[in-house]
């Protein structure tokens, strides 16, 4: 069984969006203030553990216009890595072994799970990070905490009123100021 991460770039305030610059955030990019050789080998090492990157559409498209061009040990593993999108729209996928995830998202992505290899990453894609918490489907958060408060944006937890309790299971720290912290989901 394959286990399911969702890997985020947040700000202090909980604030996952535009963290490379994308969109009309006020505050995009706010993640290039705090990035150092520490990150990058940590964000490659995660990458090449990983043997599906699970994507919403908007992140799908985002990454899909940004690593083809590109070179080095994190953008070939980008490249050539199996990659699932969750989307409702069936136009075409245009980056290297990527598909469309077939029915619904919570049996689609339970079954890809229960298939043998490697874990699933996501990065982003925050609509579909929302349908997995409801389903119980992450296996583990790794939250690259970033020393910044921009005020306002789009949010890795949902505000809807539900409680979630994550066990900490691991928290590293960059001399950059960034703290990754991994948790789990309490039950497991």
């Amino acid at each position: 069984m394959r286990k399911l991460i969702v890997s985020e770039f947040v700000t202090l305030d909980g604030v996952m969006e535009a963290p490379g610059g994308e969109g009309d955030h006020p505050h995009a990019g706010w993640v290039f203030d705090f990035f150092g050789p520490e990150q990058e080998k940590y964000k490659l090492d995660e990458t090449l553990e990983a043997d599906i990157l699970l994507l919403g559409r908007v992140t799908y498209d985002g990454f899909a216009d940004a690593w083809p061009q590109r070179s080095g040990a994190f953008a070939n593993k980008m490249n050539v890595m199996r990659k699932y999108v969750a989307s409702k729209q069936v136009r075409g996928l245009k980056w290297n072994n990527s598909k469309l995830l077939d029915g619904k998202v919570p049996e689609a992505v339970s079954d890809l799970k229960q298939s043998d290899g490697g874990p699933i990453l996501v990065a982003g894609s925050r609509t579909l990070v929302h349908a997995l918490m409801k389903h119980d489907l992450v296996d583990e958060y790794r939250l690259m905490v970033h020393p910044v408060v921009v005020g306002g944006g789009m949010r890795l937890f949902p505000d809807n009123g539900a409680k979630t309790v994550l066990k900490l299971v691991d928290a590293q720290a960059f001399s950059t100021g960034v703290v990754v912290y991994t948790y789990h989901p309490a039950d497991s």
